[in-house]
């Protein structure tokens, strides 16, 4: 489609001749016509919750599988190696600031919906006893 950035002022966006970013009708057309996608409006805490509350949920089963040896390794190998903001802690740490209950909710209709985002079992049990994600202690690493 020789859409090939700014310097053809087409790409993933349209171009003005200050190169500013424009939201292109032809991108959006060819995301639906291959994806059947329909653009919708979704508030930035959801958008948030189906991003980052799979990733706390996969770094549960990650320990529960003795992947990993303690929930602050995980941590560490994000804020490190993935660039997570240091603010938030990783997601181990932002898990608690948000709360077990609440990830878990979103892991149930995430879950309800594709079964590869089914709350980990260990998930269910800090929710319901109000326990920390950063306690977490599944016996540590196994080899």
């Amino acid at each position: 489609m020789d859409r090939r950035g700014q310097k053809t002022k087409a790409g993933y966006y349209d171009y003005d001749e200050n190169r500013t970013p424009i939201p292109s009708n032809v991108t959006a057309g060819v995301i639906r016509d291959i994806t059947n996608a329909r653009p919708m409006n979704m508030a930035e805490e959801e958008i948030i919750e189906i991003c980052i509350y799979p990733m706390i949920n996969e770094a549960v089963k990650i320990l529960e599988d003795s992947k990993a040896q303690r929930p602050s390794d995980i941590d560490v190998v994000w804020l490190n190696g993935y660039g997570w903001p240091a603010d938030k802690g990783g997601p181990m740490y932002y898990g608690d600031m948000v709360g077990a209950q609440a990830v878990l909710d979103r892991m149930e209709k995430l879950g309800a919906e594709d079964a590869e985002f089914a709350p980990a079992e260990t998930l269910r049990k800090l929710a319901k006893d109000g326990g920390k994600f950063i306690e977490i202690d599944t016996g540590g690493l196994k080899v």
